[in-house]
């Protein structure tokens, strides 16, 4: 049985960070968070002449992931625990800040000098409670190195879990599913789903047709968890999206701004620990 739509939720439009664009389906007034994912933001899509790309400057994160998946530009990222990379086009970043990190996250040297397209996403996924305060930790992966599966009239990137026989190469702390699927005009793609997991799709470019209903770019759309499968087709354009999936944690939630936690009691040791400095410092 194929899943069906529990919901449609247009992007909300919104400044981050130093005065950048994102299109953001979660959290907002309308859906607060899709378990045990946290937000969902593209960045993007903007045209940006030279010298006017913006990012987010140094900032903290506790008590969960981030995950960059750079479609076009390039960004910049450094921390307090001295890591330092750019992601390109097709790069992905799963950064785990667990017990803390600051990080900057901005246009790289080469961007800003030349400007260019710049289009990606941001997921927060959250951690179970037993790895709130793990240690920090990166995985990186250029585009090169994310495992891709072709059928007939698509193609799937798996940066997490395994769609079409082919296996993402990327930790979890929790099981996690995430596509980028590209299809041809009136190709359908399917993917299995475990039963227990959430299931989103985000439609990156064109229409995609979901239980007999056509949804446009840049609307999420929220699956039942009852059915076997997603499946999704485009209409007479090629189309692209994002599959994201993930078994719920079923935990408290509490949340400000930066940190996500258990308890409120959580929240303000957090508060406390970066007013103390314990993240460190970027150098």
């Amino acid at each position: 049985m194929h899943r069906k739509i529990e919901a449609v939720v247009k992007s909300d439009e919104a400044l981050e960070g130093g005065g950048f664009l994102v299109h953001r389906p979660f959290p907002t007034e309308r859906l607060d968070h899709f378990d045990p994912f946290l937000l969902l933001d593209r960045m993007g899509p903007a045209s940006v002449r030279p010298g006017e790309a913006k990012g987010a400057p140094d900032h903290p994160h506790r008590g969960f992931e981030t995950v960059t998946y750079m479609l076009e530009g390039e960004s910049e990222h450094k921390d307090s625990h001295g890591h330092h990379g750019v992601i390109r086009s097709g790069d992905v970043q799963w950064m785990t800040a667990g017990a803390g990190v600051i990080h900057s996250e901005m246009p790289s040297q080469q961007f800003q000098r030349t400007g260019g397209r710049m289009d990606g996403f941001q997921l927060w996924v959250n951690l179970p409670r037993r790895d709130k305060m793990m240690k920090p930790r990166y995985q990186e992966l250029p585009a090169d190195s994310i495992p891709t599966a072709q059928g007939d009239g698509f193609t799937v990137r798996v940066i997490a879990g395994e769609s079409h026989g082919a296996s993402a190469v990327i930790d979890t702390r929790t099981p996690i599913l995430y596509l980028h699927v590209k299809l041809d005009a009136n190709a359908s793609f399917e993917q299995r789903l475990p039963e227990d997991f959430n299931a989103f799709a985000y439609v990156i470019r064109g229409k995609v047709i979901v239980d007999g209903r056509t949804i446009a770019n840049d609307h999420a759309i929220l699956f039942q968890r009852e059915g076997e499968d997603a499946v999704l087709r485009a209409g007479d354009e090629p189309a692209e999206f994002l599959l994201i999936g993930g078994r719920p944690l079923e935990e408290p939630i509490a949340r400000y701004g930066p940190f996500v936690m258990n308890t409120q009691s959580e929240i303000i040791q957090a508060i406390r620990d970066f007013q103390s400095g314990r993240f460190g410092e970027i150098n």
